[in-house]
């Protein structure tokens, strides 16, 4: 079964600088409807004007994915980490015992576009910790290519939750499948361009839970970028 969160019904913070979109219910925008899937809690997609950005604030207990579409975020956190993350790159974030952070635009003329991914860690109060990959577009393109895992296995990024997260890059008429295990739910979202899930048509924006379906397979109907995650 699908199940679409369409881009257009998602909640919505515009404050000039920051021009914020929400699957799932996130600060004061709040639907009992949509409170996260599974171990996902938040996916956000962010637009920060130049030079603006989000002061240093704390987070606990979560998993923090960052992945940039366009532009450049800088990050900076009490662990004494600083980098410029850049498309290509998946960061992760573990808040764990606590953790303060800030991310601004890195750039003083153009905008930053990115997904902010919050997911619940499978235990509380782990340590504190931070990592950054970069994932080349050539070696996403037309597949599914695991960026994000449990284990840490094909160079993907480690996430302290049982989850395996993929990037697709394809272009219109690309096909990429993915063989879900008994008991695995999926979520997709959909960053740029269209395709169909199993033969569900979505466009930018959109995400979809996907529950008991044995195969998931993307048709791109046109250029797009996708996130998929594969969940206990």
């Amino acid at each position: 079964m699908i199940t679409v969160r369409p881009a257009d019904e998602r909640l919505r913070t515009n404050i000039g600088w920051l021009d914020s979109r929400h699957t799932f219910s996130f600060g004061e925008h709040y639907d009992p409807r949509c409170m996260g899937y599974r171990a996902l809690r938040v996916i956000n997609e962010d637009r920060v004007a130049p030079g603006r950005g989000f002061g240093t604030h704390p987070h606990r207990d979560m998993e923090i994915l960052s992945y940039v579409l366009e532009g450049a975020l800088r990050h900076q956190d009490s662990l004494g980490t600083g980098s410029v993350i850049k498309p290509g790159d998946v960061q992760r974030m573990t808040a764990g015992t606590g953790v303060l952070h800030s991310e601004a635009n890195a750039s003083d003329t153009d905008a930053v576009h990115f997904l902010q991914i919050w997911l619940l860690p499978e235990k509380k109060r782990l340590a504190p910790g931070y990592e950054q990959r970069t994932f080349p577009v050539n070696d996403r393109r037309g597949r599914l290519a695991l960026v994000g895992s449990r284990d840490g296995r094909e160079g993907s990024i480690t996430i302290h939750q049982d989850v395996d997260l993929f990037s697709a890059v394809l272009a219109g008429g690309d096909r990429a499948s993915l063989a879900l295990k008994s008991g695995r739910h999926g979520w997709l979202q959909v960053a740029r361009g269209a395709l169909h899930l199993n033969g569900v048509a979505l466009g930018a924006g959109d995400g979809a839970a996907i529950t008991d379906e044995i195969t998931v397979e993307l048709v791109a109907t046109a250029d797009c970028d996708a996130l998929l995650f594969d969940l206990a």
